[in-house]
């Protein structure tokens, strides 16, 4: 396998979500794409903000099965699922921060819609303020593969965009490649604490 030239910038990526602790406790998983056929993914039970280029393991996204043995992330079918149905996906971030915790359990709908706030230009294609930014919430579960197949359903009305929430588990968003990936990561976040601190003021 040559050397994959993301995998640098991923590392780096998961030092700094270990800082800010938007991954507690070994949770969460990342990946970048490796080729059109595999993905290399967090091994499962790894603390994110020490990670090395060993504790990537290479998945075929058809099987999601790393080989000698090894455990990927629990999540690896949500992430070779995104790299399948959308091929220009280069690399996808899921992790545990408070805010998107939260803010996906009091968001009792489908979505979040996110309006008005400048930073929503930090996500690709968005322009303006004034348009909205749809992110689904879906019911958490351990059964990822029904997981899987459920937000494909999903998707067939609405194409995925940026990112996705799992209700009481937190926000797996993607880019095309790791810088992408990592910056609306970051705009997420401060949309998602911007919101829930709006709404706690709102509701005094």
């Amino acid at each position: 396998m040559t050397e994959n030239l993301q995998l640098g910038a991923l590392l780096a990526a998961c030092h700094w979500i270990g800082q800010k602790g938007w991954s507690p406790a070994t949770g969460g998983n990342m990946s970048v794409r490796e080729g059109d056929a595999h993905c290399l993914i967090t091994e499962s039970g790894k603390d994110k903000g020490s990670l090395t280029a060993d504790d990537f393991l290479l998945v075929a996204l058809e099987s999601g099965l790393a080989p000698g043995g090894r455990r990927p992330s629990a999540e690896t079918g949500l992430h070779t699922m995104l790299y399948s149905r959308y091929p220009e996906t280069g690399a996808v971030l899921h992790t545990h921060s408070v805010n998107s915790t939260v803010l996906s359990r009091v968001e009792r709908s489908g979505a979040l819609v996110l309006e008005g706030y400048e930073m929503q230009k930090s996500l690709s294609g968005q322009t303006s303020h004034l348009d909205q930014v749809v992110i689904p919430i879906f019911d958490n579960s351990q059964d990822i593969p029904a997981l899987a197949q459920k937000i494909i359903a999903s998707s067939e009305h609405a194409p995925l965009q940026y990112g996705f929430l799992l209700r009481g588990h937190g926000l797996t968003c993607w880019g095309r490649d790791v810088a992408e990936a990592r910056r609306h990561l970051e705009g997420l976040e401060f949309l998602f604490q911007c919101e829930l601190q709006r709404r706690l003021l709102e509701a005094k």
